[in-house]
């Protein structure tokens, strides 16, 4: 039986940059759909028109060539808008979407979650990092240098002090390859799942503890669906 180890995946960005000249398409489509030229039947000869007339139809046509300054003007901040949006979501607060059940009930297989990166992790903490060619989500239970002890009821010991973990569902010792007690190397976050019944973390060698370089971010909050 494969076991689930808890992979997600980054969100899809789909937000395309094009040069200024896409930007003049744009708006001179919306000029053309708002501002439909008159027929050749429908000229106004000049000559007929009165100093009132010609001064409402001047109003127009100020009017219409800042309509389309505010729209173009519109656009670039949109742009602006958006490149900083995505800047954001990769280098700073990048978005996931969680694959598997690892993680329940905290996280469930297709919800969307927010990281932010940093350096300053604690027990308890939920975090993304890369193993292999994955990204994986686990929960850190230790830091460098703890000792760590599973009972085989599931009761975790951190330092020789059991653990409160309102968080899972079930206590199960479950499947590991690990000699406890177990003291974390520096450098290193001993990490384990919520769901543990058919996941695998560090409790088995395959996953191990979690090198800082390999740390993505800490996950804040579910960001889809929002009734959750």
């Amino acid at each position: 039986m494969s076991k689930d180890q808890g992979v997600i995946k980054p969100a899809k960005k789909h937000i395309i940059f094009k040069k200024a000249s896409w930007i003049d398409k744009v708006i001179n489509k919306f000029k053309n759909i708002i501002f439909k030229s008159k027929n050749e039947k429908n000229k106004i000869d000049i000559k007929s028109l009165t100093s009132k007339e010609i001064e409402e139809e001047l109003k127009r046509e100020t009017y219409k060539s800042r309509y389309v300054k505010v729209l173009r003007s519109t656009i670039y901040a949109l742009i602006i808008i958006a490149a900083f949006a995505t800047l954001l979501a990769t280098f700073y607060m990048p978005v996931f979407q969680i694959s598997g059940s690892s993680m329940a009930p905290l996280y469930n297989s297709g919800e969307f979650v927010v990281s932010v990166k940093t350096n300053k992790l604690k027990r308890g903490d939920v975090i993304a990092f890369y193993h292999g060619n994955k990204i994986l989500v686990k929960r850190v239970i230790a830091s460098p240098g703890e000792w760590v002890v599973m009972d085989e009821d599931g009761n975790v010991f951190v330092d020789g002090l059991e653990l409160q973990e309102s968080y899972i569902a079930n206590k199960v010792l479950g499947e590991y390859d690990i000699e406890f007690p177990y003291q974390v190397s520096d450098g290193q976050w001993f990490v384990l799942s919520d769901n543990r019944t058919e996941t695998i973390d560090s409790r088995n060698s395959s996953v191990g503890c979690i090198s800082e370089e390999d740390i993505i971010g800490k996950i804040l909050f579910r960001i889809w669906p929002i009734k959750n």
